[in-house]
Parts: structure tokens; C-alpha cells; sequence
């Protein structure tokens, strides 16, 4: 892999200048190709009135007449819109491809309103461009968390057309990232997988469905993550059949919320797992505590007698049902 220092270093500035508004295009590989009205708009009101007060970063390519845009992109739209003649520029020498795309990332980073499948496009030609797939030396290239690197890479699994679907120019129309990160999880559970029903396409198509109708048992993203946790479950309990089926059932109606995947026993279970845990830990900590120690903490003392007389109840109950 390349030196993720000497890719991220901004060329130097050959010249500073104006230039004219028509003789500057879009970078090929801007990891940002969505650009909503409304935040535009605004840019484009403080250009009205002040104008553009840092120059644009520009380089010329390799027998180009123009120059591509490394810095400014939003800045040069809002001068075409508002029809100015000229801008203001810094021209760099060109970049190489890799240190086009993390120039890009360095620049720019990734900010509240950029949409994430357009980051990881450019990503993905950054891993063939430098033979590099590995979450944290990218995230160090890139200077993205290692958080979103794999969010990204999680979007380029998806089959084109869903990437599509994120790419789409109006907002409206747009689904967000964070619909198929949430699917994610659910549509690569092995269980899932493994299901003779199961058709991947037609299960994303289903859920998107369910998801933008909004009354047909999905109400938001998140409730991908409660799905995943009822088929984990059920798994743990041997309930695998059961949940698969009450999954197809889900995926075939309207009217079915997502309480339809859980199962009592695989519900109980966990609960019992996640109750045996705690008590694991209490007892470590008991084990570590000296009487004479404790000796004045009254409290201490009547939560432990309560814990004794609920565990003594409780085994009754038990013991009682199992005869």
C-alpha cells in the first residue's frame, strides 16, 4: 500500500488567479455527487452578497483545456447559477488518481449532509486503485472513522440497482444508506440464508416495501436491529424453524407488527441468559467481599438477606412446578 501521508499531502499551489467560470468542471472522482436544493440555496444567497472569499481549488489534467475541481464544487454551481463571469482559483499541480480521491476525502471529510453511497464509490476505486480492503488502513488514508469505512463497504455489497436507488437526485425519491445498513444484518444472517423460501432480491424488495408504506408492520430503520434480535434468539433456543416460518408470514402480509417474531420460549431464554450473566457477576463480587470489612453497612446486609429469601423463594416455585 501507498504512503497514506505522501497520498494525503495537498499539492502545492502553482499560481492563484481567475478564471473563467466556464473553463472549470466537476472532479471525476468528488466522493460527493449529491447536492440538495436547500443547503445550495444558502451557499448561493452568501455568494449573492459577499461573494466567493476562498478561491477554488483547480488542477489542469494532462492535456486538458480546463481545469477539474478539487475544492469548491458547491462554490462553482452557486457562480454558474448566479451567472458570474469569473472566479477565484488555486491551481494545483495533478494529482495522481489515488491522491485525487483522498485529497477529496481530506478536503472535504464527510459531513452531516453528504449521502453515504456516493463516498463509497469513490471508496471502492481508492481499494482497486491501491490493492488496500482493510477497514483501519483506510480509514487512516481516507481520515474516516473506521466506523463509516465499514458502513460503506456494507453499501458496495448491495446489488447495483439498490445502489441506484440511493444515488437518486431528489430527495424524495432518494432511499437512505441507512435503510440497507440496517437491512444488512438480517439479509446476511445464515439462517436466513439458509431458509428455502428465501430469494435476496425479493426479500430487500419486500422490506422496502414494508418500509415505505410504513403501516405494514415498519415503521423505521431501527427496526431492522429488534427483527435480528428475535431470530438471534430464537436461534440460541433451537427455535430456528419457527421464527423463519412467523419471518415469512411477516414478509407476506400488511397486518402483521413485528411482535409476530417473537417466540416466548427464545424470549425467555434470552432473558434467562442475560439473568445469569448478572448473577455471574454478583457472585464474583460477593466472593471478593471480607465480613469484617462490611461489618457497619446495614444496608448491605438486608440486600443480601433480600436476595437469599427471593432465590429460596423462587427455587420453591421451581420445585413445586418440576414435581
Amino acid at each position: 500500500m501507498a504512503n497514506p501521508k505522501k497520498l494525503g499531502d495537498l499539492p502545492k499551489v502553482i499560481r492563484v488567479l481567475q478564471a473563467k467560470t466556464d473553463d472549470l468542471l466537476p472532479n471525476p472522482h468528488n466522493p460527493r455527487l449529491l447536492f440538495d436544493r436547500e443547503p445550495l440555496d444558502l451557499l448561493k444567497e452568501s455568494i449573492q452578497k459577499v461573494g466567493i472569499l476562498v478561491p477554488l481549488t483547480v488542477y489542469r489534467p494532462a492535456g486538458g483545456r480546463k481545469y477539474s475541481i478539487l475544492d469548491g464544487q458547491r462554490r462553482w454551481m452557486c457562480a454558474q447559477e448566479l451567472g458570474k463571469k469569473t472566479v477565484p482559483i488555486n491551481e494545483v499541480a495533478e494529482p495522481t488518481v489515488a491522491q485525487n480521491i483522498v485529497t477529496m476525502f481530506q478536503i472535504h471529510k464527510l459531513r452531516a449532509d453528504w449521502e453515504l453511497m456516493p463516498t463509497a464509490l469513490k471508496l471502492q476505486v481508492l481499494m482497486e486503485e491501491l490493492k488496500e480492503s482493510r477497514d483501519k488502513p483506510l480509514a487512516e488514508l481516507t481520515r474516516l472513522d473506521v466506523a463509516v469505512v465499514v458502513r460503506c463497504k456494507k453499501l458496495l455489497w448491495f446489488p447495483k440497482k439498490y445502489q441506484v436507488m440511493m444515488l437518486f437526485p431528489q430527495p424524495n425519491q432518494r432511499v437512505k444508506a441507512d435503510f440497507f445498513i440496517e437491512l444488512y444484518p438480517i439479509i446476511n444472517d445464515r439462517n436466513v440464508k439458509l431458509a428455502k423460501w428465501y430469494d435476496r432480491d425479493g426479500f430487500i424488495d419486500r422490506m422496502l416495501e414494508k418500509y415505505q408504506a410504513r403501516d405494514s408492520g415498519i415503521k423505521s430503520v431501527t427496526d431492522f436491529r429488534t427483527i435480528k434480535q428475535h431470530i438471534t434468539a430464537a436461534a440460541k433456543a433451537n427455535q430456528v424453524a419457527k421464527v423463519l416460518q412467523r419471518l415469512k408470514e411477516f414478509l407476506s402480509g400488511d397486518e402483521l407488527a413485528i411482535s409476530h417474531l417473537e417466540i416466548s420460549s427464545a424470549t425467555i431464554h434470552r432473558r434467562a441468559a442475560k439473568l445469569s450473566s448478572g448473577i455471574g457477576k454478583l457472585i464474583e463480587e460477593l466472593h471478593k467481599v471480607e465480613a469484617r470489612d462490611f461489618y457497619g453497612e446495614e444496608e448491605f446486609w438486608k440486600k443480601l438477606e433480600q436476595i437469599v429469601a427471593l432465590i429460596q423463594k423462587k427455587l420453591r416455585d421451581a420445585d413445586r412446578r418440576l414435581k
